[in-house]
């Protein structure tokens, strides 16, 4: 490891290992959303409705991946699908309120285990770790092409 990029590439890596920042007293529950759910729900809720073609381009996946992964959040109650509220002919897929609930709550209990890993940080250390994140996560998705929507 004789680059600062190699040691970035192990840390991101790890990273990536922890699925979820909830604390130990959160167990993997029925009313967990996995992975992907979080992530389209999370994308849907910043961009609103959004059809299979838009979410591809968003996340580079494929129709069919997507099509698995919107069945399963329709089936399980967390988005249903609409016609477009603009008038397009692809049917979107909008947040249901069991969806929008599950997602504020898994986003609580991620926000409550970073404030537990975080809670001997001293606030500005965290604050310029959240904008060293950002700027690196702005900078991979204009390099990938993919920008997410932030307010």
């Amino acid at each position: 490891m004789d680059k600062p990029t190699h040691l970035i590439e192990f840390e991101t890596m790890l990273l990536g290992r922890y699925v979820s920042l909830q604390p130990p007293q959160y167990t993997y529950g029925r009313n967990q959303l996995d992975r992907s759910a979080y992530t389209l729900l999370s994308r849907i809720d910043m961009q609103g409705p959004m059809s299979i073609g838009e979410l591809g381009e968003a996340f580079g996946l494929d129709t069919s991946t997507l099509s698995r992964q919107t069945s399963s959040m329709v089936n399980s109650g967390l988005v249903q699908r609409i016609s477009d509220p603009d008038g397009g002919m692809a049917r979107k897929f909008r947040i249901t309120d069991e969806g929008m609930s599950r997602l504020r709550a898994d986003r609580a209990r991620n926000v409550d285990g970073l404030d537990q890993v975080l809670a001997d940080w001293e606030p500005e250390d965290v604050a310029t770790f959240a904008m060293w994140l950002r700027k690196f996560n702005s900078d991979v998705e204009r390099f990938s092409g993919r920008p997410w929507p932030r307010t």
